[in-house]
């Protein structure tokens, strides 16, 4: 197997295109061309796993946070970046990260959160917009079904959980077919009429190009009239963040033990507890005090997260609590996502899950 054929994996359970700006997912190191030998899972990149694959054989590791976040000027071991990159060059080990994209998925870091509370009726905290698009295209009525039926497979005309949606008028098209063409129907030279259907189909963005390929390859015509926009719908399968339900209210102490238990925890920062049941939680995986007002703005009653600082905690003013549980704790489970979407793809491969402990911060109970 390829690393290339690990990448094409990740990259359709998390598109590259849901990524932040900011962001900085991908191969950092090595090439998508080689042999891969094994894939270490790990929720850094630090030199310490770099150490751990090549002890079992593993010339990939998977991470979630990006080794390389901003620019490097120079690569001289001076800090834990530097020294992992020159290990992992040295070595012939491939780094690939798939972060914020893995944020950004319903199944994705906050989902698995989500997982450990057992949490019901799960969507989108914050959708995403300009994730969609619409493709137009006309085609002749006898060949309707089929050029749809292509694009379907190929991935458009999913909206929400309903599937080959599309909206369809029959009209009249018109062309005339110049020197050279071979045209399906009509005649060279020779206005033709032909009886159409205009066909509409929404998918996501990042499979344009197969929709698009799909489509030519699906169609009688020899030149295809067809048209994507962007829409400026929000894209409920992308964004971040999650919120759900759960099973049964419970007390806002309990609450909090129940956090503390799910996620191996020695101390969770929160702002005043409001004496109310907790029934509906929101959850970041990470820093996600970004995402407070949303929070609020859904109703949820506890919004748990990581990395809040001091000032942002009065951003809850009384509406919920915010528990901030430590970006590595929030986001620790990421390892077993990771596995479990390897695995599942490549049973039999060797898959591990790293056992080096990357978080940077110790509590003193």
């Amino acid at each position: 197997m390829k690393i290339a054929d690990v990448i094409q994996l990740l990259e359709q359970t998390a598109p590259p295109s849901y990524q932040e700006s900011y962001d900085n997912a991908g191969l950092l190191t090595g090439s998508p061309g080689w042999d891969c030998t094994g894939i270490v899972c790990a929720l850094d990149a630090t030199e310490a796993v770099v150490q751990e694959a090549l002890q079992e054989g593993c010339n990939l590791i998977v991470a979630h946070h990006p080794i390389i976040f901003g620019g490097l000027k120079k690569i001289t071991g001076k800090n834990y970046v530097e020294k992992t990159i020159i290990a992992a060059i040295k070595n012939d080990v491939a780094i690939y990260a798939v972060h914020t994209n893995l944020d950004n998925i319903l199944k994705g870091v906050s989902n698995k959160m989500a997982d450990k509370l057992g949490l019901l009726n799960r969507h989108i905290l914050a959708p995403k917009s300009g994730q969609l698009k619409k493709l137009f295209t006309f085609v002749p009525v006898a060949h309707a079904d089929a050029v749809r039926a292509a694009i379907f497979n190929a991935g458009g005309g999913n909206i929400g959980n309903y599937s080959e949606c599309s909206f369809n008028a029959e009209g009249t098209g018109t062309f005339k077919a110049g020197t050279g063409t071979e045209p399906f129907v009509g005649k060279q030279h020779e206005l033709h009429y032909e009886k159409e259907v205009k066909t509409e189909i929404v998918f996501p963005a990042y499979l344009q190009q197969s929709i698009v390929a799909a489509l030519i390859k699906a169609h009688p015509y020899e030149e295809v009239a067809y048209d994507v926009i962007t829409l400026a719908n929000e894209f409920l399968q992308a964004g971040s963040g999650i919120i759900g339900v759960l099973p049964q209210p419970i007390d806002e102490p309990l609450f909090l033990a129940a956090i503390k238990d799910a996620f191996g925890l020695s101390v969770i920062r929160h702002t005043p507890l409001r004496g109310k049941k907790v029934e509906k939680v929101a959850l970041c995986g990470g820093a996600g005090s970004f995402l407070t007002g949303q929070a609020i703005a859904a109703g949820a009653d506890f919004y748990i997260t990581g990395d809040v600082k001091y000032h942002e905690f009065f951003d809850a003013n009384d509406r919920l609590v915010i528990a901030d549980i430590g970006h590595w704790e929030s986001e620790q489970f990421t390892i077993d996502l990771l596995f479990d979407i390897l695995t599942a793809k490549f049973p039999t491969f060797a898959v591990l899950k790293t056992e080096v402990r990357t978080n940077p911060v110790f509590y003193y109970t």
